[in-house]
């Protein structure tokens, strides 16, 4: 039985493409260069904020990508809820998991501080007992540092974990953790059309059934 779901963030509980979008286009102003299109920018999102900003700014330096990503912040804080929403059954579905006794958790490439701030002002941090972001390890995923730090803080087997995500990263990360895992249709999907995760949902509410919930 699942006794601890893990959630990717970005594409799998919210929708936050058009916030991030947006912000990577104002620091492309900044730096003189043209505005890309969103759903180009939207490919891009799943491996954090300087892998987002590499591939935003193809022929960057490395010196410059850093002065980007200390730029790229402030900049995406000021807007980080303007677009951004929690995706259809969501909120329904993270009531039933917790009522239901399943312990739930966070694991994001974004950064902490960013992912925190998105979950308190949609109202969903009070559901999940963990929230780790891309810099709140050594390595981000796919590496399955962050996954093995949730299964012994909750006591769990690899058995008992299921891991919900929407990309490629998500599901090498479940399996590098050897736990299962579920991708849902929605969401970023830049490269998952090809993957053959355990579980596919097109909404989140289905995952009450995989899970088990009453059970």
């Amino acid at each position: 039985m699942t006794k601890l779901v893990i959630f990717d963030l970005d594409g799998t509980l919210i929708d936050s493409a058009e916030d991030i979008a947006l912000s990577v286009n104002e620091l492309r102003e900044h730096m003189d260069r043209s505005p890309l299109p969103l759903d180009v920018i939207e490919s891009y999102i799943g491996n954090g904020v300087r892998v987002l900003l590499e591939r935003a700014l193809d022929d960057a330096t490395v010196a410059v990508t850093d002065e980007a990503q200390r730029m790229y912040l402030p900049i995406y804080r000021r807007r980080l809820l303007d677009n951004t929403r929690a995706y259809p059954g969501v909120v329904e579905t993270l009531e039933v998991l917790q009522e239901d006794g399943r312990g739930l958790a966070v694991l994001t490439n974004k950064p902490l501080r960013e992912s925190l701030m998105i979950l308190e002002g949609l109202g969903l941090r009070k559901h999940f007992r963990a929230v780790y972001g891309g810099d709140s390890f050594e390595r981000r995923k796919p590496d399955p540092a962050g996954v093995l730090r949730i299964l012994d803080e909750e006591g769990r087997a690899p058995d008992e974990a299921l891991f919900v995500g929407d990309t490629r990263v998500d599901l090498e990360t479940a399996r590098n953790a050897g736990i299962r895992s579920c991708l849902v249709s929605y969401g970023i999907r830049a490269d998952s059309d090809a993957l053959e995760p355990d579980f596919w949902i097109d909404d989140m509410r289905e995952l009450t059934a995989i899970v088990g919930v009453g059970a």
